[in-house]
């Protein structure tokens, strides 16, 4: 598929070593999204004096600060992007910390491609907009209107249930329900066009212990069950 530029969504990755810094760029380039690269706390700052973006992506120790500093000093000038932060500490007082700085998510390095493309689309605004993909529900579902609002009522009624058997199995370490319920769900999610909440599935799937991929699914169930059933136009 083909995107104008117009149409890729600008992604500012503050990123002081070369390697991850250039792996991350290419990952996000090839959502399609734009990257664009600061070093340190003072490049990104400049960066965002005379360009607006969709989406921040910080370390969270960079060699002039970190970054919930820096996320302060644009929320203090008015700079409302979403922001995640990114590091490869396990440490949960930290992950808490930045949470409270407001990030929107913590992700743990080293990321994969398919952890990272998930992130990015569960924060950036076009993936925000579209919890229901109606499209891919009527192709998985013959193009039948009915069959599609009939299956979401029941996805939707049995998804409370699902959520808490994925959090007792995720909190008890049970791997082996974990995963079952997770492919349960994603192929649910396929069937009536959950975009949203198919994106969180694949990023807890591709990271079964991580505690972050885990309330990001949370929160997408929340959101989807707050929202009105779609119809399919």
């Amino acid at each position: 598929m083909n995107h104008s530029p117009a149409d890729i969504p600008r992604l500012l990755l503050v990123e002081d070593d070369p390697t991850s810094a250039a792996f991350l760029a290419a990952a996000a380039a090839a959502l399609p999204a734009l990257p664009v690269t600061a070093t340190s706390l003072a490049d990104a700052e400049r960066v965002c004096l005379d360009q607006a973006f969709d989406l921040f992506l910080f370390d969270a120790n960079l060699p002039d600060g970190r970054g919930e500093d820096l996320l302060r000093t644009l929320r203090e000038r008015g700079i409302g992007t979403a922001a995640l932060a990114h590091t490869a500490d396990l440490d949960a007082d930290m992950h808490a910390r930045l949470l409270a700085a407001g990030f929107a998510e913590v992700l743990r390095k080293p990321l994969g491609m398919h952890a990272f493309h998930a992130a990015l689309r569960r924060h950036l605004p076009d993936a925000a907009a579209r919890p229901w993909d109606d499209a891919a529900a009527l192709a998985a579902l013959g193009g039948q209107h009915a069959h599609v609002q009939a299956l979401r009522k029941l996805f939707l009624a049995e998804l409370p249930q699902q959520r808490d058997r994925i959090v007792h199995a995720a909190t008890h370490a049970d791997i082996s329900a974990l995963r079952a319920e997770l492919h349960k769900l994603s192929a649910g999610c396929g069937f009536v066009g959950a975009a949203r909440l198919g994106i969180a599935v694949q990023a807890l799937q591709a990271a079964l212990t991580d505690r972050t991929a885990l309330y990001a699914l949370e929160r997408a169930v929340d959101e989807i069950l707050a929202a009105r059933p779609a119809a399919p136009p």
